[in-house]
């Protein structure tokens, strides 16, 4: 046995933890995903929009890996991101 076959052996245990954890509150990490993306992309001022869009798309799809999920995401099923979501109040001055 090889020492990657052995870190898989030990950290097992751990990843069907966090897969419980995934399942069983999966819904409430998404929102708090979106909670934190929104207050970033507001912090910005919508300046990277697209890429924090990008990388909460990735964090979604992470997640519905880790909760063993079936189907293929959002993206992956259109091969394109997800639609941003418009942004609150008055568009920013340019």
């Amino acid at each position: 046995m090889g020492l990657l076959d052995n870190m898989k052996d030990k950290l097992g245990p751990a990843r069907d933890k966090v897969s419980d954890l995934a399942r069983q509150h999966g819904d409430k990490v998404q929102h708090g995903i979106e909670k934190a993306a929104k207050a970033v992309d507001e912090r910005t001022k919508h300046k990277y929009s697209d890429r924090i869009q990008a990388g909460t798309g990735k964090t979604r799809e992470a997640m519905d890996r880790l909760a063993h999920k079936e189907g293929p995401g959002p993206q992956k099923a259109t091969g394109h991101p997800m639609p941003p979501t418009p942004p609150e109040g008055p568009p920013p001055a340019s």
